[in-house]
Formats: C-alpha cells, sequence, structure tokens
C-alpha cells in the first residue's frame, strides 16, 4: 500500500498541477501560476509556502515510508479507507479545477480580473478545491500514517486557512464587489452552509498568495 500510496500521489501531483496548468496555458496563453509572491509580514506569503511545503512534505513522507527510513503501519481497513478518501479526493479537486474553466489560477494577481464561479458544486462551497484537496491528503495519510505525512496535512489546513481568509475573499470583494458579497452570502466557505459571509462581515487585508 506504501508504493502505490506514492505512486497516486505523483500521478496526482502532474495531473492536478502539471498537466491542467499545460492545458490552461493552451486554452487562455497562461498557465494559471502566480507563485509565491510579497514578504514574511503578509499572510500571504505564508499561505504560498505553506501551501509548497505541504506537497512536498506529502511526497516526503511517502518516500521516507517506502525507503523505511520512517514507520508507517495501519490496520488494512484503515488503508483502504485512505485509498477511497485519497481517489475520491483528488477525483474531486481535479473536478473542480475543470468547473472553474478559464478562472482557475494559482495565486493571485491584484491586478487581473477573472469571471466569478457560481455554477455546479460552486454553488453550495466557495473553495471546494481546497475541501478536496485536504480529503485527499487526509486519505494518504491513512494510507501511509507517518509523522511527515501528518505534518503536511497541518501545513495544507494552514495554508489555506490563510490564502482563503487573507487572500482570496479579500480580493475577490474587491474585484467583484456586490456580486461576490450575495453569493458569499449564500454559500459556505468549504462546507455547505458553513463559513457563510454577511454583507457587514470584516475580511482580513488583502495580499497574494496561491490559490
Amino acid at each position: 500500500m506504501t508504493t502505490a500510496a506514492l505512486v497516486l500521489y505523483v500521478v496526482a501531483l502532474v495531473v492536478l498541477f502539471g498537466v491542467r496548468s499545460a492545458v490552461q496555458y493552451r486554452r487562455t496563453g497562461s498557465a494559471g501560476f502566480h507563485g509565491i509572491s510579497g514578504t514574511p509580514a503578509q499572510a500571504g506569503w505564508w499561505g504560498g509556502v505553506l501551501f509548497l511545503a505541504a506537497l512536498v512534505a506529502g511526497l516526503a513522507g511517502l518516500l521516507l515510508a517506502v525507503l523505511g527510513v520512517v514507520p508507517a503501519a495501519a490496520p488494512a481497513a484503515v488503508q483502504l479507507a485512505g485509498l477511497v478518501l485519497a481517489l475520491a479526493g483528488f477525483a474531486a479537486t481535479l473536478a473542480g479545477q475543470t468547473g472553474m474553466g478559464a478562472s482557475w489560477r494559482i495565486g493571485v494577481d491584484p491586478g487581473e480580473r477573472t469571471d466569478l464561479v457560481t455554477t455546479g458544486v460552486f454553488a453550495h462551497v466557495r473553495n471546494p478545491i481546497f475541501t478536496a484537496m485536504t480529503v485527499a491528503q487526509a486519505g494518504v495519510v491513512l494510507m501511509v500514517p507517518t509523522w511527515v505525512s501528518i505534518l503536511a496535512v497541518v501545513a495544507l489546513v494552514a495554508a489555506i486557512q490563510l490564502q482563503v481568509r487573507s487572500v482570496e475573499e479579500p480580493y475577490l470583494r474587491t474585484v467583484h464587489g456586490g456580486t461576490y458579497a450575495a453569493y458569499a452570502e449564500r454559500t459556505g466557505r468549504f462546507l455547505p452552509g458553513v463559513g457563510r459571509l454577511t454583507a457587514a462581515a470584516p475580511l482580513a487585508s488583502q495580499g497574494r498568495s496561491t490559490r
């Protein structure tokens, strides 16, 4: 199961970031990557760094387990449940990326304006891709439970929280104004009905990070 998890993780990284960015470039002329920007004094910078660290740690945890450097043992039933979660999470991530179409980006450019996607799963949840990624990473931990993989999940959750609350939401409200405010009032942040924003809800100051 450890080797299977490593193969699955690598394939997911290639498809979700490599293939997806190539498709995006052919369709729009942009790969969709804005990279890590800003300074350590900005929440967006930390969000970007932690996001990258989560991906690297997730891969490192699996490699170390395959090489026998760190122990990774779990009951077969737990590993199977992890496999199901990981597959579902990676598939949902790809579906969410596809659903965003030309608006898909990794990072925020304050000078760029993309269409606000509010259809499909986005009609119920504002950040389904992040939810799906978290589910997938949690599934990988169940498949191959190592302390490195657990740290990867923690880093991913922290990165997502910083990115969404301090970067994404202020940016989208600035760019889309009342349209986004109304959308955020009726949809959950990561789960349906949970994390709705009221019109008067304060937002953290805008920064730049990975999306």
